[in-house]
C-alpha cells in the first residue's frame, strides 16, 4: 500500500500558503494537445493547478481524496471539483484531453494511476506530472531551508518524497516523451509567509505529531534574519521538475 500523507488538517493553510505555478506551464501544456475540451487535475489539493488549466480548457475536473482540501479550493465556472482518488477517477473512458498531477504523483500507486490515465485519455492525449522540492530554493533562504529539511524534518516525510528528492529523474510516463521548457514557480513572500508555507509540509506535520514540538518555531528567527526582517518581502522561487508523455 502506498503511504499517503493527509493534508486535511492544514487544508486552509495549504490553500493560501502554497506557491502558484507559472502561466507559461499551462500555456505549454495546452499547446501539446489538439483539443482543449476537458482536463483532469488528479489530487488537485486546493486547486492551484486547476485554476491554471481553466484558462485554457473548457472544462476542468479536479479530484482529491480530501473533502477538506476541496472545501478551500477557489471556485471557477469551468472547474468541477470531485472527491475521488487518482487511481479511480470516476471519469468516462476516452473523455479527457489532458491529465495532470501537480506535486502529487509521488503519493500515487503509479501503475494504477497510469492505467487510469490511459483509460480516460483520448487518443493523442497527454499525461503530465510535475513537482518542486519544498526546500530547493534560491539564496539566501536555501541556507536555512535545506539544512532544516535534510537534518530535521526530512526523515518524517512519507517514502514518496524520495521521488521528489531525486527530482523525478526516475519517473517514466507511458507514451511518447515530450520535452517541456525549463520553468520555475515564484512568489513574492515575506518571512512569515515562508514560515506558513513550511508549516504545510507533510514532514513537518508528521514531526509535530511524533515529537509534540514545533520545528518551524526553531527556524523562525533565522528565516526573518535572511529576509532582513519579518516585513521584508523577497522573491522565493523553486525549479519545476516536469515529465510529460503523449498517449499513442
Amino acid at each position: 500500500m502506498v503511504e499517503v500523507p493527509d493534508f486535511s488538517a492544514v487544508s486552509a493553510e495549504y490553500a493560501s500558503a502554497r506557491p502558484l505555478y507559472p502561466s507559461q506551464l499551462f500555456e505549454w501544456l495546452a499547446s501539446t494537445v489538439k483539443r482543449r475540451d476537458t482536463a483532469w487535475d488528479a489530487a488537485t489539493g486546493s486547486g492551484q493547478a486547476a485554476l491554471g488549466l481553466a484558462d485554457h480548457f473548457s472544462h476542468v475536473v479536479a479530484t482529491d481524496l480530501s473533502p477538506a482540501q476541496l472545501q478551500h479550493a477557489k471556485q471557477h465556472p469551468r472547474i468541477e471539483y470531485r472527491v475521488a482518488s487518482a487511481e479511480e477517477s470516476g471519469l468516462a473512458g476516452q473523455s479527457v484531453d489532458l491529465v495532470v498531477a501537480a506535486a502529487a504523483i509521488h503519493w500515487f500507486d503509479l501503475d494504477q494511476f497510469t492505467m487510469e490515465a490511459g483509460r480516460v485519455l483520448r487518443p493523442g492525449g497527454v499525461l503530465a506530472a510535475w513537482t518542486y522540492h519544498v526546500a530547493h530554493v534560491g539564496p539566501p533562504l536555501d541556507r536555512v531551508l535545506l539544512p532544516f529539511y535534510k537534518d530535521v524534518v526530512g526523515p518524517y516525510f512519507a517514502t514518496g518524497a524520495r521521488m521528489v528528492d531525486s527530482r523525478y529523474e526516475g519517473l517514466t510516463l507511458p507514451g511518447k516523451t515530450l520535452h517541456p521548457p525549463a520553468l520555475r514557480a515564484s512568489m513574492r513572500w515575506s518571512a512569515d509567509e515562508v514560515l506558513r508555507f513550511v508549516r504545510t509540509w507533510s514532514g513537518v506535520q508528521s514531526y509535530m505529531t511524533a515529537t509534540k514540538r514545533d520545528p518551524v518555531a526553531e527556524i523562525a528567527t533565522a528565516v526573518r534574519e535572511v529576509f532582513g526582517g519579518e516585513n521584508s518581502v523577497q522573491e522565493v522561487s523553486w525549479p519545476l521538475y516536469i515529465r510529460a508523455a503523449r498517449q499513442e
